[in-house]
């Protein structure tokens, strides 16, 4: 994984559950591109045909409330999302999404300010959020998290682990 994301702001607000993001009736599909062309289709319809690979979720508080299933992540990383900054995110969701390599970042003053529509950056050699001449500082990652988004996730975290 790429420690520098580059990508255009969509915004979304407080409590965006797991519900929104994927809908229960499509947990039968199978693959994350199947998945990924229902992403908030409740929430925004267009959702799917706007985001681009690399393009970064800001959000309110308890982003991933809801049900524990990762289906929700799968659908987001399969369209392109690479992160999401929230001001608060459920932690069960945190550790779905830092398992499957998608870095959460709590950051409340840069998930209140970026703007939508527009490109912004994430650094997290240096745990920055920036877009135009504004610099947020982000909470820090922990060593293992780290490790784990760095690999990609967690079973390639435990492959190189193992030096499998």
């Amino acid at each position: 994984m790429s420690l520098h994301i580059e990508g255009r702001i969509h915004r979304f607000g407080d409590e965006v559950n797991t519900d929104v993001i994927l809908p229960g009736r499509y947990l039968t599909l199978r693959t994350p591109e199947e998945l990924g062309r229902h992403c908030l289709e409740g929430l925004d319809p267009g959702f799917v045909d706007r985001v681009a690979p690399g393009d970064i979720i800001a959000a309110g508080r308890n982003f991933g409330c809801g049900s524990s299933r990762e289906h929700a992540v799968i659908a987001l990383k399969a369209v392109g999302v690479a992160a999401i900054v929230v001001e608060s995110a459920a932690r069960i969701f945190f550790r779905n999404a830092v398992n499957l390599g998608l870095p959460v970042l709590v950051c409340p003053d840069a998930a209140r300010a970026l703007a939508a529509g527009e490109p912004a950056r994430i650094d997290l050699d240096r745990m920055a959020i920036s877009q135009g001449a504004r610099l947020w500082p982000v909470q820090p990652l922990g060593a293992e998290v780290r490790a784990i988004l760095t690999a990609g996730g967690l079973v390639p975290r435990v492959r190189q682990a193992l030096g499998a």
